[in-house]
């Protein structure tokens, strides 16, 4: 029973970073912005966000920078595909090559290249009183640090708005046919480079995340492909707040256990358990992901001359 319960919770724990990144991808194609980038706007958070917290001893702040950087680099990607209407793979792409560079870069240069690990304090959990001592339960939801409750939140909000609001449905418009959102009024290159503020502040708090509240140092590489595997929790979640924290539940659940048969071995190099998430992720794709598609105007460009 320890071990499942140890399980679990360690599945909410990886699943959260999940959940912020996907949720960013979910923003950003609902806008019709197909933003493959994410694993570089998780990194260039990861590293802005322990720098900062390092320096001010603040993890709030951290994070908050950790958005701040990931909206920076990824203004980049939505002047490109947006005002220039260039191609948003190959723009994607390119941020998954300089944002990781440019996070080691700095790391390098404040730290040096041959220096120890710098750690920094970890956020704290907040305990619910009374209900952080439901056995069990407890200490799965109601002992949590803030940035859990605020992913879960995130994913209520979202789930209202996008299904709820006149706002979430003309957002969702301009990612369905955005010239016909235009003749209704809907501000359509507005609502696309929000959806990039959006996209790049919560993939940012994704990366801030796992050197703020996850792991108390900063490694090269950290984000270990969660950005590929958050885009494939878009598609295995059809989309919707609901379908990806079930699909991010789903995928933490697989990292947690690779990690628990790491330790257990088994006799078995500790690398095959490693591909675990990505085996999850590849099957995944191919049962659920050509089932649907996303929004229709993924990935076009918006052109306003265009008729």
């Amino acid at each position: 029973m320890s071990w499942a319960a140890n399980l679990i919770l360690a599945t909410v724990r990886m699943a959260v970073p999940l959940l912020f990144i996907a949720l960013a991808e979910l923003y950003s194609e609902r806008a019709g912005m197909v933003n493959i980038g994410l694993e570089g706007l998780a990194a260039i958070g990861s590293l802005v966000g322990f720098l900062v917290c390092f320096i001010t001893g603040s993890t709030w702040l951290g994070i908050l920078c950790g958005a701040l950087a990931g909206i920076a680099v990824n203004m980049i990607y939505a002047f490109a595909t947006i005002t220039l209407c260039a191609d948003h793979v190959v723009y994607g792409m390119a941020i998954n090559i300089f944002a990781p560079a440019l996070a080691s870069f700095i790391y390098r240069v404040y730290f040096g290249a041959g220096s120890e690990l710098s750690q920094i304090t970890l956020m704290r959990g907040i305990g619910i009183p009374g209900l952080k001592d439901i056995p069990f339960l407890g200490d799965l939801l109601f002992n949590q640090t803030p940035m859990v409750y605020i992913a879960f939140a995130l994913v209520i909000f979202t789930i209202i708005f996008f299904g709820k609001t006149r706002a979430g449905l003309s957002y969702k418009a301009v990612g369905e046919h955005p010239k016909a959102a235009a003749t209704l009024g809907i501000p359509v290159v507005g609502v696309k480079y929000l959806s990039c503020v959006i996209c790049g502040a919560l993939a940012g708090i994704g990366g801030a995340y796992l050197t703020t509240c996850y792991a108390n140092t900063y490694t090269e590489g950290n984000v270990a492909g969660r950005g590929f595997i958050a885009l494939a929790a878009v598609i295995f979640g059809r989309w919707s707040g609901g379908g990806i924290l079930a699909a991010c539940l789903f995928f933490g659940f697989c990292d947690a256990l690779q990690i628990r048969l790491q330790v257990a071995s088994f006799g078995l190099p500790y690398q095959f358990f490693q591909m675990i998430p990505y085996i999850a992720t590849i099957v995944a794709l191919s049962v659920i992901g050509a089932k649907k598609s996303g929004p229709r105007a993924n990935g076009k460009p918006y052109r306003r001359e265009q008729r």
